[in-house]
């Protein structure tokens, strides 16, 4: 699939580049790991994902000790047990560990806590990138922009086409002028409030 999706892509770079031959084709490129690293909105959000994901191995992996601490009282008390009795903790056992494989699955599976988490956290920070990486290609006319660390590979690039650097003082930019926003609206409230 990823073969196809380059011979695609490289048929269409060069179909676009004899329309635009006369101008010349302008690429960009960022390196979006670079840039999530130098925002402060980004780290505050993954450290948070990371505490809770930890907090629900940890819950996971309590139970698995529980799990083996039943597997293990059953099978020493096996030799005082009725069959039935025996059967009636196996069944008690696995539905424990199907309870654990849930909790599993409600956590870190493919529609658990932690996609939807991330996807809540991270995903603002990476669609305000994302609109600044447009506007900057607007502006200096880019007809493609790359993101460095995806999959696509980028065999060479001459620093001068990396916009990394123009996209985080942006982001800084737009973040600072917010917190005077902010203060400004702080002391409007601060002195209405000594006015009353």
């Amino acid at each position: 699939m990823n073969k196809i999706l380059y011979k695609v892509f490289v048929l269409f770079l060069c179909f676009n580049s004899q329309i635009q031959a006369q101008r010349g084709t302008r690429v960009g490129y960022i390196d979006m790991n670079i840039i999530l690293d130098n925002i402060g909105e980004y780290k505050k959000a993954s450290q948070l994902l990371d505490k809770n994901v930890e907090k629900w191995k940890k819950e996971i992996e309590l139970k698995k000790i529980q799990l083996k601490q039943y597997q293990d009282q059953l099978n020493i008390e096996k030799i005082l047990l009725t069959p039935e009795l025996i059967n009636d903790r196996e069944l008690e056992i696995q539905d424990y560990a199907s309870e654990i494989i849930s909790l599993q699955e409600k956590r870190f599976g493919t529609r658990g806590d932690m996609l939807i988490q991330r996807s809540k956290l991270i995903q603002p920070v990476q669609d305000q990138v994302m609109s600044i990486v447009k506007k900057i290609a607007e502006e200096k006319k880019y007809d493609y922009v790359f993101d460095r660390s995806s999959n696509l590979t980028m065999l060479y690039s001459v620093k001068n086409y990396d916009i990394s650097d123009l996209v985080i003082k942006r982001i800084n930019r737009q973040q600072k002028i917010q917190k005077r926003k902010d203060q400004i609206e702080k002391l409007k409230a601060k002195t209405s409030s000594l006015n009353n």
